[in-house]
């Protein structure tokens, strides 16, 4: 019998697995669980106790498997944390933003970069984006450039687009974005999407390995915070994002199990892993990160964000009839490279936000898995925004999953009512019933840091369905308490392949736990959210809630 290395006395165990098993006691030994026992402590002579085990009392406290967010932007999160926040709150006008950007003028040097994040222009007084002129005025010898909430679009001052060698006669990209402008023309500081975002953003100055590294170690003492022990990170841009995950793998400071999406654009002809297959990939991320890393998919795009107007949707927007968003790819080279993935061996995820790009991919992946039939593809949609009942059923019929972002509900949901998508379409996102209906794997994320990492709000929100101003949009879509923690548990384990080994407690899986001052499954679903997250375990180790639950 093997020395038992942790066990959880007098707890309330929600195991997540098929039959929903609830229990009193687990062990553990050597990061695996080695029982569950439906008795409050372990029977007699079941384990070896000696004074090395950590006998852990949690006075009925909630024990659930560690949470799985398969869809964030740990590193977006990391490197923004100095930045200037322009969201609202706290800033409610334009005059805001410029002033918390002039604060931060007064204590940078000339030609140095400015950046912020998270502004909205749905929620300003003004109701639009700010302008270069705007950020003029404040920072006429800074470069400024300031994210959209949304990520997906940003706004630069006159000295910014000059270092990107824009101009008003510089035409919009072919593909992957467009430039805002002005009545006559000029333009106006606003940049839709990476094709125009790119050549400003390219300019700012990376920070190091080691400033990369430390951001991920504090940023992922949050994750931990919120129970967080298997986390995605949906953009790995490039060599340096990627050197800084496995360092901080290897090195034990961001000690979470990591999954990697590499941009395709690093996986072509003439790229750093041009001519890579899945598994070739694969094996070296898990060599340079001790085993803590692995590789999740080939990234894509399709499409934008429905808040900045360029989600790609078969009927317009709302309030604006004229426009319908943009495909980032012409179908056909979007489904030749597809192909080229598929072929290597790569599960492929591809954002898809308007129904437009939902059919664009699903197309793709169909063109695909016809011309090279591969079993278990698990390839993937982000955000399944506005997937509509014929978009599902054919998710459903081509086995591929989707990871919905449940959480703009709340954040946005009044918004896509009133302003972008109108009442019928506004209450179908996020369309959680119908996958169930459709027998659909899928999981819930945070996007963080387009909003705040939380699994435990994500499932708040698929239960509740309840926007910002308290409406509850589209309750025939909501889900119940179970299959929303599942969605963060053992079907986010499903689709990262792990389901053999993590997302339920069950005897010989990893023992990554969270506990949790409650049980979301008998509390009010309306406080589900309120939750506090007291420990978090990896391997049977506690990393976050120490003080609380021993060495």
């Amino acid at each position: 019998m093997s020395e038992t290395s942790l066990v959880f006395t007098n707890a309330n165990v929600l195991t997540l697995d098929r039959q929903n098993r609830r229990a009193g006691s687990v062990a553990v030994s050597n990061g695996n669980i080695i029982g569950i026992w439906d008795e409050a402590v372990p029977p007699k002579d079941s384990i070896r106790i000696t004074e090395n085990t950590n006998v852990v009392d949690l006075k009925g406290a909630t024990l659930l498997p560690g949470f799985i967010d398969t869809h964030n932007h740990i590193m977006m999160y990391a490197l923004m944390r100095d930045q200037v926040n322009c969201s609202t709150p706290p800033n409610e006008t334009i005059a805001d933003i410029a002033e918390a950007i002039a604060t931060k003028v007064k204590e940078t040097p000339d030609r140095h970069w400015i950046q912020g994040y998270g502004y909205d222009d749905t929620l300003l007084y003004e109701k639009r984006h700010p302008t270069r002129e705007d950020l003029d005025k404040v920072s006429p010898n800074n470069p400024v450039i300031i994210k959209h909430i949304s990520g997906h679009l940003a706004v630069a001052n006159s000295l910014a687009l000059e270092y990107g060698g824009l101009t008003d006669t510089t035409p919009d990209p072919q593909f992957g974005g467009h430039f805002g402008r002005d009545e006559a023309g000029r333009l106006n500081g606003v940049l839709y999407e990476p094709g125009a975002i790119t050549p400003v953003s390219n300019q700012v100055p990376k920070k190091n390995l080691n400033q990369m590294v430390n951001a991920l170690e504090k940023t992922s003492e949050e994750y931990l915070t919120q129970g967080i022990t298997t986390n995605s990170d949906a953009k790995v841009n490039d060599l340096e994002e990627l050197e800084a995950h496995l360092e901080a793998a290897k090195r034990g400071l961001n000690p979470m199990r990591t999954k990697l999406m590499i941009m395709h654009h690093l996986l072509a002809d003439d790229a750093p892993f041009a001519g890579y297959t899945h598994a070739q990939l694969d094996k070296e991320i898990r060599e340079h990160s001790n085993g803590l890393a692995e590789l999740d998919s080939a990234k894509m795009f399709q499409d934008g964000s429905i808040q900045g107007l360029t989600g790609a949707l078969r009927k317009p927007y709302h309030q604006n009839p004229e426009i319908y968003g943009d495909l980032i790819h012409d179908q056909k080279s979007f489904q030749e490279e597809v192909l080229d993935l598929h072929k290597r061996g790569f599960r492929v995820t591809t954002h898809g936000n308007g129904d437009r790009a939902i059919g664009s991919i699903l197309d793709a992946y169909e063109y695909a898995i016809e011309k090279h039939p591969r079993p278990n593809h698990r390839h993937r949609i982000e955000h399944v925004q506005t997937g509509t009942p014929d978009d599902l059923a054919k998710m459903a019929a081509l086995d591929v999953a989707g990871s919905f972002f449940i959480n703009h509900v709340y954040y946005w949901g009044d918004r896509h009512e009133r302003i972008f998508l109108g009442p019928e379409r506004a209450s179908r996102i996020s369309p959680l019933a119908d996958a169930v209906k459709n027998d659909l794997l899928f999981t819930l994320h945070s996007d963080c840091p387009v909003t705040p990492i939380s699994p435990l709000f994500s499932v708040w929100a698929a239960v509740n369905r309840k926007t910002r101003e308290g409406k509850i949009l589209g309750p025939e879509q909501r889900i119940d308490v179970i299959t929303a923690l599942k969605t963060m548990t053992i079907y986010g384990a499903e689709l990262n392949f792990d389901e053999d080994s993590s997302g339920s407690l069950e005897t010989g899986k990893q023992a990554d736990f969270t506990v949790l001052t409650e049980d979301p499954t008998s509390v009010d679903p309306d406080t589900i959210k309120d939750i506090a997250i007291k420990a978090t375990f990896i391997d049977g180790k506690p990393v976050y809630g120490r003080t609380l639950v021993g060495n």
